[in-house]
């Protein structure tokens, strides 16, 4: 299974990249909580990290501030693979904000990701990308309904 969304957004990377930095921390501005769950990590971006969000509990594998985190699952969830956020520079002005998820479900989970987990995951990410948006730029744009 693969899952894709982008966002651009009209900010420089580097400032959307500074928002990715402060993800699971005490002055984390993008996560849409109350929304959803509370994204906690037990040591931040660092790879080792755990924690996750609500149910779905994963790892931090990899780590290139300003850039890129990528998450592992844990092997309990139902799905052997991983997601991550990455920013992408689109000229000084503006960059391109992906979300991937990518990985193989197990057991019961192959039934929850196309029935439920999916539409939920996907309204997640359209938050958190409007959120970054909204930061990035100080201009409400596209701003969902409470998805949750």
């Amino acid at each position: 299974m693969r899952n894709i969304q982008r966002r651009t957004i009209d900010a420089p990377a580097a400032t959307v990249g500074m928002l990715l930095d402060r993800l699971a921390s005490a002055d984390d501005p993008i996560w849409p909580a109350p929304s959803w769950p509370p994204l906690v990590l037990d040591a931040g971006l660092t790879p080792g990290s755990r924690g996750g969000h609500g149910p779905i509990r994963y790892t931090v594998t990899e780590y290139e501030p300003g850039r890129r985190v990528r998450f592992r699952f844990d092997p309990g969830l139902g799905i052997v693979g991983h997601h991550e956020l990455l920013v992408t520079a689109d000229g000084p002005t503006r960059c391109l904000l992906t979300h991937t998820v990518e990985g193989q479900p197990t057991g019961r989970f192959r039934l929850l990701w196309p029935l439920a987990v999916r539409w939920l995951h996907e309204s997640l990410v359209k938050d958190l990308f409007a959120l970054f948006d909204v930061v990035a730029t100080g201009q409400a744009r596209d701003m969902p309904r409470v998805s949750a």
